[in-house]
């Protein structure tokens, strides 16, 4: 039973329907937004890939243009997960819960949906195995990828994340980024986001934005554990989401 003392006003069902059409204004107006910002993100211009990174799999060495799976869409979650880590990260987590969900859809739709992580493949296997996750997952151990692409930052020196400059603790950070593979073999860079904009691929909170105490949070993703966590475990998320 919830503890939360009720604050809100309560009225006639009368008013509630009129306070609720002032609010449906409002989401017809965010939806339409919403339309134009995913017109406006499909129209930035693309950047060729030039640079042949390779990945580990279950099956040994793969190029960026495998992990395309024979579809023309790539969407490439950077997992935080590194060299000598038992666990990824709980937010990392949260976020990789919903994939599987989403991949019985995307791979009719010409979109491959993978995880990528700077730890070595065989690192991350029982992780993935405690999680029950079945999404392809691939180490870019050895390579550059994770720096190029935004989300290694390192230690030392002038750092940046998320398109501006980076002063937290972190020397691995999440993102998704988004590849596209023409006919002819070549493969384009055309998105990336950090951060908050990871929120879009969490539809656990599209649930609890609908719920009448909202995310809840003291900090964005406070609350989060992961999965197999949850009855009695104290803890806290270490993802970055500002």
């Amino acid at each position: 039973m919830s503890t939360h003392e009720n604050r809100h006003e309560v009225v006639s069902r009368s008013q509630w329907l009129a306070a609720r059409r002032q609010l449906w204004l409002h989401e017809k107006a965010f939806t339409h937004h919403r339309d134009a910002l995913a017109a406006a993100r499909r129209a930035l211009p693309w950047v060729k890939v030039e640079q042949p990174y390779r990945f580990q799999g279950p099956a040994g060495e793969l190029s960026l243009t495998q992990l395309f799976a024979g579809r023309s869409q790539l969407l490439l979650y950077h997992f935080m997960f590194v060299e000598g880590w038992d666990e990824g990260c709980p937010g990392c987590s949260f976020l990789a819960d919903h994939f599987d969900g989403a991949n019985l859809h995307l791979a009719h739709h010409d979109v491959s949906l993978v995880a990528v992580s700077r730890a070595p493949y065989a690192e991350f296997q029982s992780f993935r195995q405690r999680m029950g996750w079945q999404f392809p997952w691939y180490s870019s151990a050895g390579s550059g990828f994770n720096e190029d692409f935004g989300v290694s930052v390192g230690s030392e020196g002038p750092r940046q994340y998320n398109y501006e400059p980076y002063a937290g603790s972190e020397s691995e950070l999440p993102g998704l980024s988004a590849f596209y593979r023409d006919d002819d073999g070549s493969v384009y860079h055309t998105y990336s986001t950090y951060a908050r904009g990871l929120d879009i691929l969490v539809n656990t909170y599209n649930f609890l934005d609908i719920a009448p105490l909202g995310r809840n949070e003291a900090g964005t993703m406070d609350w989060v554990r992961h999965h197999d966590r949850y009855e009695g475990q104290p803890g806290t998320a270490h993802c970055c989401h500002d």
